[in-house]
C-alpha cells in the first residue's frame, strides 16, 4: 500500500499525459480549440509574467536548472556510494525522475507543445500539399535568386543605418503588424523577443534562436552576422505565435519579413530561403545549383563568405552530437525529416507561389 501511494501521483500524471497525447491526434480539434483557442491567452499570460523583464527569464531559468542538475547528480552519486541498500535508492530515485519527466512533458505540451499537432499555416491559407517537381524547384530558386540580388542592391544603394537589436525588435513587431492586416488570424498577439543570454554558447552548439515554452519568450542569438538576424527574429516570433513546426515557423517568418517596410528584412528572408531551395535542388540538379550560385552579386557572396567563416571559427566536435539530438527531438514532434524539416519550407513557398503568383 505504501508503494502504491508513492506511485499514485505518477499514475495520475501518466493518465493525463495519455489523454493529451490522444487528443493531439485530432489536428482539427487542436487548431480550433487550442492553437487558435486557448493558446493565445496562454502566450499572453506568459508574456505578462516574464515579457517585461529586460533579460531572458527563460535563459536564466535554464542556467539555474543546469547548475541544479549537476548538483543533484553529485548528491545522488554520494548517496549511492554511502548507502548499502542499492535497490531502495534506485526505487526512490526512479519514482522522482519519472515524476519530474512527466511534469516537464505536461507543462511543455500544455503551454505550447500541442501546437506541433495543429493543422497549421498551410490549412489556414488553403495551400496545396501536392509534391513539387524538380521544375518547380528550379523555378522558385530562380525567382529567389532575383529577389536576393535585387534586395541586396537596394540595401547597399540606400543610406547606411545602424542595425541594433532594439531596431530589429521594433522592426519585427512592425512586420507582424503589417502581416496581421492581410491575415487576421495573426492579429491580437503580444510579442516578447529577447537576445539570448547564451548566444556565445549557441555559436558552438549550432543554434541561432529558440522559443522557450515555459516563459513564452522568443530568444535570438544576436552574436551571428547582422544580415541573418531579421529573419531569425521573425522565425522565433512565429514559434511564439504557435507555429511549432520548423517549416511553418520559417514560412510564417517569411510572410512577416516580406510584409515589412524594411529592405533588410526582405533580404534576410530571401537569402535564407534561397539557401534552403539550393540545398533541395542540389539533390536533383547540382549543375543548376552551381549556376545559380555563380549569378549572385559580389555583395551577396561576401555575406555568404562571412557566414561560412563565422561557422568555421566556432566549429567543434560537440556540435554534430547536439544537432543529432535536436534532430531526434524534431522527429519525435511530428517532423520526420528531423533537422531537414527547416528545408521543407520550400514546399510551402512553391504552393504559395502557385496559388497567389508571388513570393
Amino acid at each position: 500500500m505504501e508503494k502504491f501511494r508513492k506511485w499514485l501521483p505518477n499514475i495520475i500524471l501518466l493518465l493525463i499525459a495519455i489523454i493529451i497525447h490522444s487528443i493531439s491526434a485530432n489536428t482539427i480539434w487542436i487548431e480550433k480549440y487550442y492553437s487558435t483557442g486557448i493558446y493565445p491567452s496562454i502566450s499572453a499570460s506568459l508574456i505578462y509574467l516574464f515579457g517585461w523583464l529586460p533579460f531572458s527569464a527563460g535563459d536564466l531559468f535554464y542556467g539555474v536548472i543546469a547548475i541544479w542538475l549537476v548538483y543533484m547528480v553529485v548528491q545522488q552519486f554520494r548517496f549511492y556510494r554511502n548507502n548499502s541498500n542499492t535497490s531502495a535508492w534506485l526505487h526512490i530515485s526512479g519514482i522522482k525522475l519519472f515524476r519530474c519527466l512527466l511534469l516537464i512533458y505536461l507543462l511543455f505540451n500544455i503551454l505550447w507543445g500541442i501546437n506541433y499537432n495543429r493543422a497549421g499555416i498551410a490549412s489556414q491559407l488553403s495551400l496545396s500539399n501536392d509534391k513539387y517537381t524538380p521544375q518547380d524547384l528550379r523555378m522558385i530558386d530562380s525567382i529567389l535568386l532575383y529577389k536576393v540580388n535585387t534586395s541586396k542592391r537596394a540595401l547597399f544603394q540606400a543610406k547606411p543605418y545602424l542595425v541594433s537589436t532594439r531596431l530589429l525588435k521594433e522592426g519585427t513587431r512592425d512586420a507582424f503588424e503589417h502581416l496581421a492586416i492581410q491575415y487576421q488570424f495573426l492579429a491580437n498577439h503580444v510579442l516578447s523577443i529577447k537576445p539570448s543570454l547564451w548566444g556565445w554558447l549557441g555559436n558552438y552548439l549550432g543554434f541561432t534562436g529558440y522559443y522557450n515554452p515555459f516563459t513564452g519568450e522568443a530568444q535570438v542569438n544576436t552574436t551571428v552576422p547582422k544580415f541573418l538576424q531579421p529573419y531569425i527574429f521573425c522565425h522565433e516570433t512565429a514559434h511564439q505565435l504557435g507555429y511549432a513546426k520548423e517549416d511553418e515557423a520559417n514560412f510564417v517568418g517569411y510572410l512577416a519579413a516580406i510584409a515589412s517596410t524594411d529592405t533588410l528584412f526582405h533580404y534576410s528572408a530571401y537569402l535564407d530561403l534561397f539557401l534552403y531551395t539550393q540545398r533541395n535542388l542540389y539533390k536533383t540538379d547540382s549543375s543548376v545549383v552551381k549556376n545559380f550560385a555563380s549569378k549572385l552579386i559580389p555583395e551577396v557572396k561576401a555575406d555568404l563568405y562571412e557566414w561560412r567563416e563565422f561557422n568555421k571559427r566556432h566549429k567543434n566536435p560537440v556540435q554534430p552530437i547536439v544537432r543529432w539530438l535536436y534532430s531526434k527531438y524534431l522527429v519525435n514532434n511530428q517532423q520526420p525529416a528531423g533537422e531537414l524539416s527547416y528545408d521543407e519550407v520550400t514546399g510551402l513557398l512553391i504552393a504559395y507561389y502557385k496559388k497567389f503568383g508571388k513570393i
